[in-house]
């Protein structure tokens, strides 16, 4: 047997070693690349104009908003319908009923477009208002991470909040890996969010964030630590992380840990911060400033 044999040999008995790393021979996932596609269809239709759809004229957009309309829906329709049979939610592989289940998803995420657009207007323009350095709201919507983050975060966020599994976590990673901001799609936001510069940004699974809020880069909004059985396994479906009131604004590097932690309304946590206990409404909260020692050569 060659090396090359050997080697192909050594590939594949890993396979039968470890069976639930394999996905073969089964119902197909859904296409990270058809969820990007969706996703850039969506982001035209909330934002035209700014995205893809750069050269179409007023008079021209009604056929092109219901070409892109029709080709999402159609997209959704198959990726969540693939969602929905990997985790057999919808019974037969074959089943009828199962495919009408996955349309009327996507056609309740696309009659939630203009809703979310009012709701990320609202960000758009807490972005502009918070940002000294923005000339104008189109160069928050062409330009600010924080606002793409932002966007992707609350189409996965409606199909979080429908149940639909996989499509959620591969919009906000693709967004994760895009922005280096990490929204988890379970996560509830208010309206009027900014997150300003963005890099490091993690925001977890049971996050209450109130309306008006501003988060800087490196902010983590974590769990303090996670709960077991007697059996030490993980106890899901917990709160974990912190909760933010409204008109709050946390500084860059800060870390916020742990489901019980409330920050009150209109408190300020300051850079570099860590925090894992609650604090009153109007609180600021700093680190004591630390000492600079400067050491001549």
């Amino acid at each position: 047997m060659s090396e090359h044999q050997r080697l192909t040999e050594a590939i594949l008995a890993s396979y039968r070693e470890h069976p639930e790393t394999v996905h073969l021979e089964k119902v197909p996932l859904p296409s990270r690349e058809a969820i990007v596609a969706i996703l850039d269809d969506l982001l035209d239709l909330l934002f035209p104009g700014f995205f893809r759809m750069q050269d179409v004229a007023c008079s021209g957009l009604n056929p092109k908003v219901d070409e892109t309309v029709e080709r999402a829906q159609h997209s959704l329709t198959r990726q969540i319908l693939r969602a929905l049979r990997h985790e057999r939610l919808c019974g037969q592989e074959s089943s009828d009923n199962g495919e009408e289940k996955a349309r009327t998803f996507a056609i309740t995420l696309l009659q939630d477009l203009p809703a979310l657009r009012t709701l990320l207007a609202q960000d758009v323009q807490a972005a502009y208002e918070g940002d000294p350095a923005a000339h104008n709201v189109q160069e928050v919507i062409f330009c600010y991470p924080g606002l793409e983050a932002v966007a992707v975060y609350r189409i996965a966020n409606r199909l979080f909040r429908m149940g639909i599994p996989l499509l959620p976590r591969i919009m906000t990673e693709w967004a994760h890996q895009k922005t280096g901001i990490d929204i988890h799609p379970g996560a509830t936001i208010g309206p009027g969010f900014f997150i300003d510069h963005g890099t490091g940004v993690v925001i977890g699974e049971t996050c209450l964030i109130g309306r008006n809020v501003k988060l800087y880069q490196g902010v983590t909004l974590g769990a303090l630590s996670f709960p077991r059985d007697a059996s030490g396994n993980i106890i899901r479906g917990q709160k974990r992380h912190p909760t933010l009131e409204d008109e709050v604004v946390v500084y860059a590097n800060a870390t916020i840990l742990g489901g019980d932690t409330v920050v009150g309304h209109n408190a300020v946590v300051g850079s570099s911060v860590w925090l894992t206990q609650s604090v009153a409404p109007h609180t600021t909260v700093m680190m004591e400033k630390p000492s600079l020692r400067i050491k001549q050569p």
